[in-house]
């Protein structure tokens, strides 16, 4: 046993020795330490034409290690970099420190320097040099330099912002109110718009400078899916046109100066709302009342409210602007039982529907956004059934009177059927034609004024059923916007 733990020993120290050995040898013949290559510079692209829409293209320079003369000291490398006959007077100068041999700019950075730093026209070429100075450490030699020259084109880099003006637009042709397209965080120079345009035209500014000077992205006298770069606001005029309202997508690529205008299927406006005196929401663009879209028919949208004297409009955003989009009556104060409507935005035509004081009740405004008409209808309650007092006549029942936002009826209940029972409508007509008041349970007292409401012949169709005893005089009061109901007898 001591003998193979001797043995053991002996093979571990022979190994450390050989392995201490090898690390000498390499240590002295390393490259780095003692290196006696002549210093040499390249560059990856002597003719280089930048493209905003090749960002991660790199320029690159690669430098020997030069020689530290058999000194096994390190050397330090810096980087410099001037147009051809500068002398390098006023350099851009890297610190790459030692054991460094290739040093990259991308494109994006490499351009930046070639406008701001110095000053080179876009789309002209020039001619740089960069030159590598190596330093051995603790040395009183004369650093070693190697110089190698390339061209250089910039480009002009296109808007990191873009906007779309236009009668076509909310906006109008107040530019200080352009629309931001949002950019592409994949492709750089691509902007997209969503929204709604109405009949008009449209270009493109990159900002809301007031003065009109600011650059403009126009159509092209030839091809109207091709962009003009008017700089400084020269440059013809040219606008795409939009002939049909609705809802669009516009792509516009600054780079390869393309657009694509594409109408989108579906419901110009997934919200609307009502504006007006007349109604409960008041003058504000910034919170008004919403109507209710259609599940059935998502194009179709209906707000039933109490109506004051006054006007209204229909506002479809977007919110807090003014100058937005709206559904106006095609002339100002036409009459409710029209069905004309139009759809524009801005300010310059600003008609209104009108409640004069005789018109003053509750109504349901039910808008179709795609055949762009409008039904405004008053909301009349009427009781029907034996127990009340137009029978089970739905074609011609007498209303109940509304003030205020309350429909009242003073009158008998069991007047032709003691033990009669009644429900209320909403319309007058058929059956199945509108909403019903249904009692909230069969055969409800008439103390209990709990309903809910049903549509057409859908049900259930619950009812107040009087007792015997019951009939005589009473008073019905229902709110609709409380949704409460009082029958009291007199």
């Amino acid at each position: 046993m001591r003998k193979k733990f001797i043995r053991t020993l002996t093979i571990l120290g022979a190994m450390f020795i050989a392995l201490l050995n090898t690390s000498c040898e390499d240590s002295f013949n390393d490259p780095i330490l003692n290196n006696n290559n002549e210093l040499a510079l390249t560059v990856s692209s002597p003719e280089m034409v930048l493209d905003e829409s090749k960002p991660n293209e790199n320029l690159t320079f690669n430098w020997t290690t030069g020689t530290n003369y058999g000194t096994s000291a390190s050397i330090s490398y810096v980087l410099q970099i001037d147009k051809e006959g500068n002398n390098f007077a006023t350099p851009l100068e890297y610190e790459m420190g030692t054991n460094n041999f290739s040093f990259s700019i991308n494109a994006v950075t490499l351009n930046f320097i070639m406008l701001n730093t110095f000053g080179i026209t876009p789309g002209t070429s020039q001619k740089f040099e960069a030159r590598i100075k190596a330093t051995v450490t603790k040395s009183t030699a004369a650093p070693q330099v190697a110089v190698t020259s390339f061209l250089i084109t910039p480009y002009l880099p296109v808007s990191k912002e873009l906007y779309i003006v236009g009668s076509a637009t909310s906006a109008g042709w107040d530019v200080t109110k352009a629309i931001a397209l949002t950019p592409s965080t994949s492709s750089p120079g691509k902007f997209v718009y969503q929204g709604i345009l109405s009949p008009g035209s449209f270009k493109l500014p990159i900002n809301r400078d007031a003065c009109w000077c600011q650059d403009f992205y126009t159509k092209s006298a030839s091809d109207d899916a091709m962009m003009v770069h008017n700089i400084g606001g020269s440059g013809d005029d040219l606008q795409w046109q939009i002939t049909q309202g609705g809802q669009y997508k516009i792509t516009a690529d600054l780079l390869k100066l393309t657009i694509v205008i594409e109408a989108i299927s579906g419901p110009s406006f997934t919200q609307i709302w009502m504006v007006g005196d007349a109604s409960p929401s008041g003058w504000t663009v910034d919170s008004p009342q919403a109507f209710t879209q259609s599940v059935d028919n998502p194009f179709v949208f209906t707000y039933e409210a109490n109506f004051v004297q006054g006007d209204f409009k229909i506002f479809a955003g977007p919110l807090g602007n003014w100058c937005g989009e709206w559904f106006r009556p095609l002339t100002n104060g036409q009459a409710l039982s029209s069905t004309a409507v139009a759809q524009n935005s801005g300010c310059d035509v600003d008609n209104k529907w009108k409640i004069a004081a005789s018109d003053v009740g509750r109504y349901k405004i039910t808008l179709d956004t795609q055949a762009n008409t409008i039904h405004i209808q008053k909301v009349n309650l009427y009781i029907v059934g034996d127990g009340g007092p137009n029978g089970w006549n739905i074609a011609s029942p007498v209303a109940m009177e509304y003030s205020n936002g309350n429909f009242t009826y003073n009158g008998p209940l069991g007047e032709s059927n003691a033990t009669g029972e009644f429900k209320v409508s909403k319309f007058y007509g058929d059956w199945c034609d509108g909403d019903w008041i249904n009692a909230a349970t069969a055969n409800q007292s008439l103390s209990n004024g709990n309903y809910i409401v049903t549509h057409g012949c859908d049900g259930p169709d619950n009812k107040w059923k009087l007792q015997t005893g019951n009939a005589g005089l009473y008073q019905m009061t229902i709110n609709l916007d409380t949704q409460s109901m009082t029958i009291v007898h007199q």
